[in-house]
């Protein structure tokens, strides 16, 4: 969420950057610092009273000590009227502060100067395009025809076992499964990342620290009895490991990387751009998590673009890089990439990636800072990216390397497969 003192000094800047988002902000911002106002005012009246006790309790200590009796059970009174304020007063600090907290959290950040206005994903800026769309042969397929075909991946199965969205991998279908989700992880240790197994149900502290809450709460699967949630992404559960941490100059850089499966509702979504692998409940990913100074999260966004790219020119596949639009802009995001792979088969873009820098939007509610080289405590940025969503990226191999003689495999995976053809 947005620091109240950063609303403060940049209110203006404040509301001329949401706008880019839609967000109209400058009732709700004005609303944050009246709060903030009645917040200070209220501590300020409860510390004097708390001070004006303490000093009084000292003085009724001496008086008993000095013999004092009757005095002292005098100010004792006034003692029992100050705890009476104060207990009314620290009643109204904590619900001041409840309602703005709350209102912090129906905040979006503030988007980065280079994001473009808009209102869609219509109005999303292509700044990088690589790879030749393959031209296949009369009669291709999609990959969920593909999946049949080859009896690779078994949607209907999924569907029996589960429901819509969670399909099952097997035979060759799996195991290619597999090898992209190790040549994925290979890639991030050897680009310096560190890698986590993680949990996959989250707190709801957690959801509240990485944005997931109260933001995207219906897209989530939870589990009443234990008032846990399935994770969304392996971003939640990895950035929080970071939550209420003090960090130092030598705990730099932190680059985290991890698979997980990853669970979504996906409330509302229909037709055909959700067929096959195109939109899932239960998909696999392998994440990356950075945790960087702010002087430095620029440089490690751009890092996190070139080591996807790398992965898709070793794949072979067509792609495009979008910088999104205020519109289509996460709610916690200041800045995010799309990668999108192109599904020749379905003649359309697949979105298989977000790269992001959430500046320190996320690390204001995880508590999480560092001290710097004067010693002062400061908000660190935290940013993350897809590297990469399996489903996707899947359907694109399939779509793009199929043949008459079945479905090759990038060369790239074969020592992962241990075959080079799905036939």
């Amino acid at each position: 969420m947005l620091q109240v003192n950063n609303i403060r000094e940049n209110k203006q800047e404040f509301i001329k950057a949401l706008k880019k988002r839609n967000f109209e902000a400058e009732s709700i911002l004005e609303e944050v610092l009246q709060l903030d106002e009645k917040r200070r005012a209220t501590q300020v009246k409860l510390d004097d009273i708390l001070a004006e006790s303490n000093r009084l309790s000292k003085e009724i200590g001496m008086m008993f000590k000095n013999g004092e009796h009757q005095k002292a059970n005098l100010i004792k009174e006034k003692t029992g009227n100050l705890k009476e304020d104060s207990k009314a007063l620290s009643e109204e600090l904590s619900e001041t502060v409840a309602k703005l907290e709350t209102l912090l959290y129906t905040i979006p950040n503030v988007p980065h100067e280079s994001v473009p206005a808009g209102t869609s994903e219509d109005d999303n800026e292509e700044i990088f395009k690589e790879g030749d769309v393959p031209v296949l042969a009369e009669g291709s397929l999609p990959h969920w025809e593909l999946a049949k075909k080859y009896d690779i991946i078994d949607f209907e199965l999924g569907n029996k076992v589960t429901g819509a969205g969670f399909p099952v991998y097997k035979g060759k279908g799996a195991r290619l499964q597999r090898a992209l989700i190790t040549y994925f992880l290979d890639k991030a240790i050897d680009a310096g990342y560190t890698e986590y197994q993680l949990p996959l149900m989250i707190n709801e502290a957690s959801g509240l620290g990485t944005g997931q809450l109260p933001d995207k709460e219906g897209q989530m699967y939870h589990i009443p009895a234990d008032d846990l949630y399935m994770i969304p992404t392996a971003e939640v559960p990895m950035t929080n490991m970071y939550r209420d941490r003090l960090l130092t100059d030598k705990d730099f850089p932190i680059a985290c990387t991890g698979y997980t499966p990853c669970f979504r509702r996906e409330a509302g979504s229909y037709g055909a751009h959700v067929r096959g692998l195109n939109r899932l409940h239960q998909f696999d990913k392998v994440e990356l998590v950075r945790i960087e100074k702010p002087e430095d999260s620029y440089a490690a966004l751009d890092n996190m673009v070139e080591h996807i790219k790398d992965i898709l020119a070793d794949l072979k596949l067509p792609y495009r890089i979008l910088r999104l639009c205020g519109g289509d802009l996460g709610f916690t995001s200041a800045l995010t990439y799309d990668f999108e792979v192109f599904s020749t088969a379905q003649d359309r873009w697949l979105e298989i990636s977000s790269v992001s820098n959430f500046e320190t939007f996320q690390a204001n509610r995880l508590k999480l800072r560092y001290k710097n080289k004067e010693g002062k405590k400061e908000l660190v940025h935290t940013l993350n990216g897809s590297a990469l969503a399996l489903p996707r990226v899947l359907a694109g191999i399939l779509e793009n390397y199929q043949t008459e003689d079945g479905i090759k495999v990038p060369d790239v995976l074969v020592p992962y497969t241990g075959f080079d053809l799905i036939d």
